[in-house]
């Protein structure tokens, strides 16, 4: 793809030349090596972990050229590789990706970012014949949403804090009482819809100045009340850790979903408001059958999350799998053969 270049790796088990095939994709993380692919070729079908143009290049996302290179992928599973079937598998912030990739495939009706054309490839996409979410986040926006700390008094100023809405201040919590999680949840919802509007007026300033775009940062995004209170959303999760450990420390170091963008990025994938990657309007869309699996060790994906996810779909043939394990299946040992072996079951009850 010249300068926009994608890459991958096809596991397939050896001497095999699979019928079935998965394709796992996200918006940044590399995905070529995933790790149900062994997993997976082991079972008889082929496995493409895929990355698009934005692997690691986060602050430079655009949903519709996302979409074009993981059109590229299926194109090639479907023509070179000679697979019949394909089964799209949204894997973590993956899921909501490739939701958003089977509903445009089905009919597009995706709005080009903010200022700019809409690229035509995005308008001929091939489809899957399944769609599997697994361990997998509601949206881009929602998550980022659910992640945020409230408590920033100033976007400019990491160390603001409004010690009302502190979630890490004892006086608050945990446990959190019913009215400060309320206040806390509407709070973050005011911080996306802020964020928003300075973006968009700022790109209109930008742009009347011949400026296209800027860069800016985002602070303090690991703030979930779930991390630290087992209480809401109950599940067999350790409370007290997030994915990049401490959570306090975690939300006051710089590494964090959505710690740079630019302008554009934001409305194309944080916003709450403009961004098409939020998850519901797509999984509507998706008629093929579905199976939605939830770890119930996981530390950022919840029940809650799965149950929506589930609910969503617009397909009638569709499955929710509660099973053991952590995020990324790593613990306890057998978690990655269960959820393999559980979705080629899934698949072998529906394969033509």
């Amino acid at each position: 793809m010249g300068y926009h270049g994608c890459q991958g790796t096809y596991v397939t088990r050896a001497g095999d030349r699979p019928r079935i095939a998965f394709i796992a994709t996200h918006y940044n993380v590399d995905f070529s090596e995933h790790y149900l692919g062994a997993y997976m070729a082991e079972r008889g079908y082929g496995f493409l972990g895929w990355n698009t143009r934005f692997r690691g290049a986060e602050p430079y996302f655009l949903l519709e050229h996302a979409l074009i290179d993981i059109g590229a992928g299926v194109r090639w599973l479907r023509e070179e590789a000679g697979v019949e079937q394909v089964v799209l598998l949204g894997n973590s912030g993956g899921g909501s990706l490739m939701a958003a990739y089977q509903s445009q495939a089905l009919e597009p009706s995706i709005r080009p970012a903010r200022g700019l054309p809409l690229p035509e490839a995005v308008k001929s996409l091939l489809p899957g014949d399944y769609y599997i979410s697994l361990n997998a986040h509601q949206g881009r926006p929602e998550v980022l949403t659910a992640w945020f700390d409230p408590a920033v008094s100033d976007e400019t100023d990491p160390a603001s804090i409004d010690p009302a809405l502190d979630m890490y201040d004892p006086k608050n919590g945990p446990p959190y009482a019913p009215d400060f999680i309320a206040r806390y949840r509407a709070a973050q919802e005011a911080r996306n819809h802020r964020i928003t509007d300075w973006a968009i007026a700022e790109l209109e300033r930008l742009n009347a100045r011949g400026i296209p775009d800027r860069l800016f940062n985002l602070y303090r995004t690991w703030a979930d009340l779930r991390l630290m209170d087992g209480s809401i959303d109950p599940s067999d999760r350790k409370v007290g850790i997030c994915y990049a450990g401490d959570p306090k420390r975690a939300n006051y170091s710089p590494f964090g979903i959505g710690s740079s963008n630019t302008l554009r990025t934001w409305l194309s994938m944080w916003s709450l408001r403009e961004s098409d990657c939020c998850g519901a309007p797509h999984l509507r869309r998706i008629l093929q059958p579905s199976l939605v699996i939830q770890s119930l060790e996981d530390t950022g994906c919840f029940p809650s999350d799965a149950h929506i996810i589930h609910e969503s779909l617009g397909a009638r043939d569709k499955q929710l799998e509660l099973m053991g394990g952590d995020h990324y299946l790593v613990e306890p040992a057998p978690a990655r053969a269960q959820v393999a072996d559980r979705i080629a079951g899934w698949l072998g009850e529906r394969a033509e």
